[in-house]
C-alpha cells in the first residue's frame, strides 16, 4: 500500500495525536477490553488515521476525521475478531481531594457504565462514545455518516437501555 503524501504542518500525525490521541484511545477502549487487543486496535486506528489525512479536505473537522477513521477502523477490527467486550478505560484522573471510598464509588460507576456501553448494539455503541466525547449530534452524524434524526433517535434508544442496565447494577 502507497505511503500517504506529506501532509500540511496543521494536519499532521503529531498534531492529530496531540489534539486527538486521547479521544482515539477512548473509542479503541470503547471496542475493545483487553489491554494487548486495544493497543493493538490503537496502533491500527493511528495508521489509519495517517493513511488517511491526505483525503481529509475540510468538510468536517479535524476532530469528527479522526473520530470517524477511528470508528471505521474499530468496525473493521470487531468484523476482524468477532469476540465479546469487557472491563475498564484507561483515560481516567482521579479527584486527589476524594477519599479513598469515594474513588472506588467513582471507578465502580466508571466501570459499570463502560461495561454497559459495550453491551449496546454497534450503532448505538458508535454514537454513545462520541457523545461522551462531546460531540454534537451534527458532529456525530458527520462522523458516522447518519442524518440528525438517526443520530437522535440512537442516542435516546442508548440512553435508556443504558439508564435500565445501570439502575439495575445499583
Amino acid at each position: 500500500m502507497p505511503e500517504p503524501a506529506v501532509t500540511t504542518a496543521a494536519t499532521d500525525i503529531e498534531t492529530v495525536l496531540r489534539e486527538h490521541g486521547a479521544m482515539l484511545a477512548r473509542i479503541a477502549g470503547s471496542y475493545e477490553s483487553e489491554r494487548a487487543r486495544r493497543d493493538d486496535l490503537l496502533q491500527e486506528i493511528t495508521v489509519a488515521v495517517w493513511r488517511a489525512l491526505p483525503s481529509w479536505r475540510g468538510d468536517a473537522s479535524l476532530r469528527t476525521f479522526a473520530a470517524r477513521v477511528a470508528h471505521n477502523r474499530a468496525i473493521d477490527h470487531l468484523a476482524r475478531e468477532k469476540r465479546a467486550q469487557g472491563d475498564e478505560l484507561d483515560d481516567h484522573h482521579p479527584d486527589p481531594d476524594a477519599s479513598p471510598v469515594q474513588h472506588a464509588e467513582t471507578q465502580q460507576r466508571r466501570e459499570d457504565l463502560v461495561a454497559a456501553v459495550r453491551r449496546l448494539p454497534l450503532g448505538q455503541r458508535q454514537v454513545v462514545v462520541l457523545a461522551l466525547e462531546g460531540f454534537s449530534q451534527n458532529e456525530i452524524g458527520q462522523a458516522l455518516g447518519l442524518e440528525d434524526n438517526t443520530v437522535a433517535q440512537r442516542l435516546s434508544r442508548a440512553r435508556r437501555q443504558l439508564q435500565q442496565w445501570l439502575q439495575g447494577a445499583a
